[in-house]
C-alpha cells in the first residue's frame, strides 16, 4: 500500500477459527473502507460474533490475519482508533451515568468531552440517574457513549438493539445515523433485517463460518431472482399452485397464499383467471426472503 494512501477501516485476510471439532470461522476475506456503514447479517452459530471477537483483538484467529486502519487490532484499541457497544456486560449499577462516563474516560489519555458524547448519544436527560434503574434501552446508549469518549474511527456493534422495543430502537438508531453522518466507519451485527436494510450501505452475509453475499442491499436482493405473489384464497391447493410455470415456492397460511416465482404473471394470471383470489399482490424479493434463500440448511455455501 502506497504510504499516502489511507489505510482499510478493516483489512481482515483468510481468518479461521474453531472450538473443539466446530470450524466457527472458515476462511473469512472482509475489507471495510473508512466511511462505510456495513450490517453483518446471518443466522444463529453463522459465525458473526466470533468474527467480531477476532477484529477486536478478543479472540486470536488459528489462521489468518487482521488490522483495523493498519494496526493490530490490539494496537488500534489502544490508541482509541475502534470501539464496541456489545450485548451486554461492562456496567457498575450503582453509580450515574456521568460517573460511568468519567471512569470510562480516566482510561484513555484523550477523550471527547463528556456533555458533548452525552448529547450525541441522546441521554444528557439522564446523566445523574443510577445506572441500575436505566432501560435497556438507556444502557445500550450509555455504552454507545461509552465507545464514542475516544473518538474512534471505526464502531463495532454487536446485536446493540437485542430486548430494545420499538421506540428505544428507533432512538438508538437516530443516534448512530446522526453520529456516522460525521463520517465514522460503521460496522453492526444484527437480526433484524429492517436495521440492516434502512441504515447499512452494504450488507454482508455469513452462513456456516463463509461470507456467502457481499454487496449493497439492491445487489443482495437480486441475487435471488423472481417475484413474491400473495393473495387470499379460500381451500387453495399448493400442489396446483407449485405447478404453475416459474413457481419454486409455495406457502399456505390460512386463506393466505405466497408464491415464489419467475413468472408473476402467469402467477397472477391463473389466481385472477381460474380462482376466487382476491387482495393478489406482486412484490420483488425482500431481504428476508433472500436472506432465506442463501441461509438455508440446503444453500450452497
Amino acid at each position: 500500500m502506497n504510504e499516502n494512501q489511507t489505510p482499510l477501516a478493516v483489512d481482515a485476510a483468510g481468518l479461521r477459527k474453531s472450538y473443539g471439532t466446530v470450524r466457527a470461522v472458515d476462511g473469512v476475506d472482509l475489507r471495510v473502507r473508512p466511511g462505510e456503514i456495513v450490517a453483518f447479517l446471518g443466522p444463529n452459530g453463522a459465525g458473526k460474533t466470533t468474527t467480531i471477537d477476532m477484529l477486536l483483538g478478543l479472540a486470536d484467529p488459528d489462521a489468518g490475519a487482521v488490522r483495523i486502519f493498519g494496526e493490530t487490532p490490539r494496537g488500534a484499541i489502544a490508541h482509541g482508533l475502534v470501539s464496541a457497544v456489545l450485548q451486554t456486560g461492562g456496567l457498575l449499577k450503582d453509580i450515574t451515568v456521568r460517573e460511568t462516563l468519567a471512569l470510562t474516560a480516566s482510561l484513555f489519555a484523550y477523550t471527547r468531552p463528556l456533555d458533548e458524547v452525552m448529547r450525541r448519544a441522546g441521554i444528557t436527560e439522564i446523566a445523574d440517574r443510577r445506572v441500575g434503574v436505566c432501560s435497556g434501552g438507556q444502557q445500550q446508549r450509555l455504552r454507545f457513549a461509552m465507545a464514542l469518549l475516544s473518538d474512534p474511527g471505526l464502531l463495532i456493534l454487536d446485536e446493540p438493539t437485542t430486548g430494545m422495543d420499538v421506540e428505544g430502537r428507533r432512538a438508538f438508531w437516530n443516534a448512530i445515523r446522526t453520529d456516522a453522518a460525521r463520517g465514522r466507519t460503521v460496522l453492526f451485527a444484527t437480526h433484524y433485517l429492517d436495521e440492516a436494510d434502512e441504515y447499512a450501505d452494504r450488507i454482508v452475509l455469513m452462513s456456516r463460518g463463509r461470507i456467502v453475499a457481499d454487496g449493497t442491499t439492491a445487489e443482495i436482493k437480486n441475487l435471488v431472482s423472481g417475484r413474491i405473489v400473495r393473495a387470499t384464497l379460500p381451500g387453495a391447493d399448493p400442489a396446483s399452485l407449485a405447478a404453475l410455470p416459474g413457481a419454486s415456492d409455495v406457502e399456505c397460511a390460512g386463506d393466505r397464499i405466497t408464491i415464489h416465482t419467475k413468472d408473476s404473471d402467469a402467477a397472477a394470471r391463473y389466481l385472477l383467471t381460474q380462482t376466487t383470489a382476491r387482495d393478489v399482490e406482486i412484490t420483488a424479493q425482500n431481504l428476508e426472503s433472500v436472506f432465506l434463500a442463501l441461509t438455508s440448511e440446503g444453500a450452497s455455501a
